[in-house]
């Protein structure tokens, strides 16, 4: 196989995920939920792990920034440190959002494979708070983060980068639709 052609290949997956109309009323389901939080000054909090937790930072400031939706993430080192160590690694996003949150709050959970067991624990406990949850997954279409969100935004691969490229595509059309537009200054 050419190098033009596996990339052909390569760019043919994101073309068949991002045209999938399936998706579609998920996206407006999220968007919906978090147009209802921000009517009630209510905010978004994001945590993923790894590129999910970058991914969970500039979503963040965008929503804030562009979206004028309140929202933070927890990807603050001296957070993570601490709850990690007071709470232990699988519940310190849990620890974050008992802090931080509070009832008609909107969690937007990120994992990969949707088994991070931070996240997951996270998006247990948040719903027991009257925490509305989000959740963007990959890999398998049973993973247990898939299971736990009001709006499930699930990728079908197994390949991080796609997955992880996808979910910063959704997430950045659900902020772009609360705008209303593509295209607009940033400053």
């Amino acid at each position: 196989m050419t190098e033009s052609t596996w990339l052909d290949t390569y760019m043919g997956r994101y073309r068949e995920i991002l045209a999938a109309k399936a998706i579609f009323p998920d996206l407006l389901a999220a968007k919906a939920m978090i147009k209802a939080a921000q009517g009630e000054s209510k905010k978004l909090m994001f945590a993923g792990n790894g590129a999910s937790a970058s991914i969970a930072s500039h979503l963040a400031v965008d929503f804030l920034k562009q979206g004028g939706v309140r929202a933070m993430s927890f990807n603050e080192a001296n957070l993570i440190t601490a709850f990690a160590n007071d709470f232990g690694y699988e519940k310190w996003v849990q620890e974050a959002i008992r802090y931080h949150g509070e009832p008609g709050d909107v969690a937007v959970l990120i994992s990969s494979s949707g088994k991070s067991p931070n996240i997951v624990t996270a998006a247990k406990f948040a719903r027991t708070k009257g925490i509305h949850v989000i959740t963007l997954s990959g890999f398998a279409a049973d993973n247990p983060l898939r299971q736990l969100g009001e709006v499930n935004l699930w990728v079908e691969s197994r390949g991080y980068n796609i997955v992880e490229c996808t979910h910063m595509i959704w997430l950045t059309a659900i902020c772009d639709l609360i705008i209303g537009s593509a295209e607009y200054p940033v400053s």
